[in-house]
């Protein structure tokens, strides 16, 4: 009910107040200089964040000499809402005495006092009187006056600090303005309206405080200052308010719930006699530390109701250290750099005010030589910085060796012992990263901030990392690396130059960020172990013409603190090839591997075993049938006599692929379920006609013959199972393969059991004429698995040879009558071929000539041997019938050594009997005589 009743008295005190609460604080005020002494130092009260009983406060009313009205200073100390002070703790102190003018007034903060607030009053009859009633019967409004006050005055000073700042940005640069926007955001704790960043800096303030974009994010350390009290459901009305347009509709809506509740509480101290008018005081750049600069909202009044201006003073409480914080414990700032910046946050009140003073960055060193470094706050830059002009290294200024700072004791009024200083620092370990601390005053108080990781030497043994993501760099693509030494943090520059040349380009480079948890707002001080995180490696981005040749090449990399820069001697390489898959099978010892640029492969390990690539003329299995070992696949396998991986279906496997430039690119797979397997159990041949030529070979196949074999399986031959069989290429063959399947569907496969099949294979019917050479099988599992290839057959084509003739004279040759003569190689008597005669290549006519043969009988069947063109290795046994009356042939040319057959001229042979009609059709030709070669025997 209670609060009911004041939100309803507040709309209405809103109503009254609007005017004044839509007005700007930027009307100036008197100035009053203040300075604080405690335990015998003295600080300008600018430096002074809170007070403490005992201190000894110096009021100096600065007014122009020419100053007409009398204006009558009163100082009162507060000690609660609900504890109105005695009357001794009102000073009146009359700004026109002369004394006053020239020396000021000393005042002694009493023990017991909360709050401190002045009074700047028209001198009228009994206004000393009035005043210290009106505090004294309300002591909570004034309490509240004076906390809001100091918490106004923290965040005007953190947006006028935002806008001075701004105004060193080049305006014409806006990533630069976006930039710096963001880093002054972070650092002084608020969230500008991004449409006040893109107006012209004049406008900006006007945007920022008269707009409701912005919001000032409450860091909590100047509540904490100003011990606000407006918390609970009383505050959350007040700043919903606030956002109204009966209470400025958002005018100074980043700190417009401390003013309006400011000009609220002194508007409800309304009398026919004064009025409250607040004002914010805090130091100017163009003025003296002591001097505290007051804005106001509202024009002073010398007529009744006159003026009663409101300054608040520091609270009397104990010292709240500023909560600083890395923004990243990890980052490694270079101390060798001119232009470093420590970045901190988590206290804006260290940029905004100076209160935080003779900073120094503490060095965590053996102290042989100099360790505390003079720093001062930049919001402009994000953090601390050296301080410019002064002395390289100095300690904190303290008499005593501790570099201690006397702590007053408020229990008994005198200074406590200094503490003694922390152990010294491990020696310093030559290139390794170091930490320092960020230590200072806070007013009168001693305080130590954060630990960071620093580098104050170059970095060494730069070189660059190696990874399964950055397999080298490639010419003609983009290309990420990175590269690290001993300390990464003092890096100028890094360039790029090619090996014997003289010209070098810039490279994009950047430190490597942390992680985002590490890296955010909170973030924590590094581990209390002392040890400096490792330095980030450095991410760099080459990017390389596409008519760059392979090589050496140097990174240039340029450090703060080092004349001469350091090189890192690099090589350029192709793209690697692209592995799609690895296939792999349980008890195979080939591999295949799928992709593309498979020509750089130079070998495949696997659990210490090695695979080689697979030589043209060989074949391995490939995943699925009719494939082959292209640009897009490659077989390797491992040697004759190494034993095939022990492995199982499903198990992960790693295997490396060894590129023939030195590379290597892993390889991760699962092994593949084992290959179907079969083994030819018998076969018969079914000739389709009689031959002359027995084939001597096993596996030599007649062309028009048909091959009938038997399968074993190891596993069930599913009806769904092939059999592929195809030809066997020969290195200097075109890779052109004939290729067929046998299947149960088709009908060429019939199984006997489920292990057990019959196969039927007809080469002629399927393939052609021309069909011949080695042919292999294997078998094709339902989902393209494919088994090894075992031998076939080898199939030829045989000549039609239908009659030989030879005449009585021994002396004279034989002739020998047939289709496709061209089918054979040689001919020779005798089995080793001593003496061959050649068949002359393009062979066209049906007869050639012989060597006599001899026979038991005439018309009795003689054997000789031929070699066919189509196993040229193998002699196969001719047996046929000589034929001995017949006329006598006519002359021949006598036999000589590789002579071309001869037909003479006006002659031809006896036709010859009726034969079956050849396999393979020969065009009529002229009978021509051959002429035996003889040949030492081997």
């Amino acid at each position: 009910m209670a609060v009911s009743q004041r939100c309803a008295a507040v709309f209405l005190l809103l109503a009254g107040i609007s005017a004044h609460a839509q007005a700007r604080f930027d009307l100036p005020g008197p100035r009053i200089d203040i300075r604080v002494t405690r335990a015998g130092v003295e600080l300008p009260i600018a430096a002074v964040p809170n007070l403490q009983p005992f201190d000894q406060v110096w009021l100096h009313p600065a007014f122009p000499a020419d100053q007409s009205a009398h204006y009558l200073l009163i100082a009162a100390f507060l000690r609660g809402t609900t504890n109105p002070p005695p009357d001794n703790w009102f000073i009146r102190i009359e700004t026109w005495d002369k004394k006053v003018r020239e020396e000021g007034v000393t005042v002694t903060v009493p023990d017991g006092a909360q709050q401190a607030i002045l009074f700047l009053a028209p001198e009228t009859g009994g206004d000393f009187s009035t005043l210290r009633s009106a505090v004294k019967g309300r002591p909570g409004v004034f309490v509240r006056a004076s906390q809001d006050l100091n918490e106004a005055g923290f965040e005007q000073g953190r947006i006028q600090k935002y806008l001075e700042a701004m105004k060193q940005v080049p305006p014409g640069d806006p990533k630069a303005v976006q930039d710096h926007s963001d880093l002054l955001a972070r650092t002084l704790a608020l969230r500008p309206n991004p449409d006040c960043i893109k107006r012209d800096p004049a406008q900006q303030y006007s945007c920022l405080t008269q707009t409701g974009g912005q919001t000032l994010l409450d860091d909590g350390h100047g509540q904490t200052l100003a011990a606000v009290l407006s918390n609970g459901p009383n505050s959350d009305f007040i700043n919903t308010a606030s956002q109204t347009q009966l209470a400025g509709g958002g005018n100074y809506s980043a700190y417009v719930g401390a003013l309006v509740d400011l000009v609220r509480i002194t508007a409800g101290l309304h009398t026919a006699k004064y009025q409250y008018i607040p004002a914010i005081a805090f130091p100017a750049a163009d003025s003296s530390p002591q001097s505290l600069d007051l804005r106001l909202n509202t024009a002073p009044s010398f007529n009744d109701p006159k003026s009663v201006i409101v300054i608040g003073l520091p609270a009397v409480q104990k010292s709240v250290s500023p909560p600083l914080r890395p923004v990243d414990p990890s980052h490694i700032s270079c101390l060798l750099d001119p232009h470093v910046a420590l970045p901190i946050d988590g206290a804006p009140l260290v940029f905004t005010t100076a209160f935080a003073h003779n900073l120094v960055l503490h060095l965590n060193v053996p102290k042989s030589s100099p360790q505390d470094i003079p720093l001062i706050p930049d919001a402009y830059q994000g953090g601390l910085v050296p301080e410019p002009n002064a002395p390289d290294r100095r300690e904190l200024p303290n008499p005593d060796a501790t570099r201690a700072v006397p702590v007053l004791n408020l229990a008994t009024g005198k200074p406590s012992p200094p503490k003694p200083d922390p152990k010294p620092a491990a020696p310093l370990v030559p290139g390794e990263p170091i930490t320092g601390t960020i230590e200072g005053l806070w007013g009168f108080d001693r305080f130590t901030g954060p630990t960071l990781p620093l580098q104050e030497v170059p970095g060494t043994g730069w070189r660059i990392v190696s990874s399964n993501q950055n397999p080298g760099i490639i010419v003609g693509q983009p290309n990420r690396l990175q590269i690290v030494s001993s300390g990464t943090a003092c890096v100028k520059s890094v360039s790029l130059e090619a090996a014997n040349s003289p010209t070098s380009a810039r490279v994009d480079w950047k430190l490597i960020q942390p992680a985002p948890e590490t890296a955010s707002v909170g973030a924590k001080d590094p581990p209390k172990s002392g040890k400096p995180p490792v330095p980030e490696p450095i991410d760099i981005t080459l990017n390389l013409q596409h008519d760059a040749a392979p090589g050496s090449i140097h990174l240039v990399v340029e450090q703060f603190g080092e004349r001469h820069p350091d090189l890192i001697d690099a090589t350029t390489f192709v793209e690697p090839p692209r592995i799609e898959t690895l296939q792999l099978h349980a008890g195979d010892s080939s591999v295949l591997l799928t992709g593309s640029g498979l020509d750089q492969v130079k070998s495949l390990t696997v659990k210490d075993l090695t695979f080689l690539p697979v030589p043209p003329s060989q074949t391995v299995p490939s995943s699925e049938a009719g494939s082959k070992t292209e640009d897009k696949s490659l077989a390797l396998a491992l040697a004759p006599d190494a034993k095939a991986p022990s492995l199982k279906p499903s198990e992960k496997l790693a295997a490396e692929v060894h590129l023939r430039d030195g590379r290597s690119v892993p390889v991760s797979t699962l092994v593949l379920a084992p290959r179907p397997a079969v083994s030819i159990l018998s076969r018969r041949v079914s000739k389709a006609a009689a031959s002359a030529i027995d084939l001597a070979a096993g596996d030599d196949l007649a062309l028009g013959s048909q091959l009938i074999f038997f399968l074993k399986s190891k596993a069930p031959f599913l009806r769904t199972n092939q059999i592929e069989i195809a030809s066997q290429t020969q290195p200097d063959e075109p890779a052109e393969l004939l290729h067929t399947t046998l299947s149960i569907a088709n009908g060429s496969l019939i199984l006997e059991d489920a292990h057990t099949i019959l196969a039927t294979f007809d080469p002629l019917k399927i393939f052609g004429p021309s069909t011949f050479g080695a042919f292999h099988l294997r078998p094709i599992a339902a989902d393209g698995t494919a088994g090894e290839w075992i031998p076939l057959a080898t199939i030829v084509r045989l000549p039609t040879l239908t009659s030989i003739v030879c005449p009585a004279d021994p002396a004279a040759d034989c002739s020998l009558t047939g289709s496709g003569l061209y089918l054979i190689d040689s001919i020779s008597l005798a089995a080793d071929f001593s003496a061959p005669t050649k068949v002359p290549e393009g062979f066209v006519d049906t007869t050639i000539s012989l060597p006599h043969l001899t026979a038991p009988a005439s018309a009795q069947p003689a054997t000789f041997y031929v070699r066919l063109r189509d196993d040229p290795a193998t002699a196969q046994p001719v047996t046929l019938a000589v034929q001995s009356d017949a006329p006598p042939p006519p002359p021949t040319q006598p036999h000589t050594r590789n002579s071309k057959p001869t037909v003479a001229p006006g002659s031809h042979p006896a036709p010859p009997p009726p034969t079956p009609a050849p396999a393979v059709p020969s065009p009529p030709a002229t009978p021509v005589t051959a002429t035996p070669v003889t040949t030492p025997p081997g």
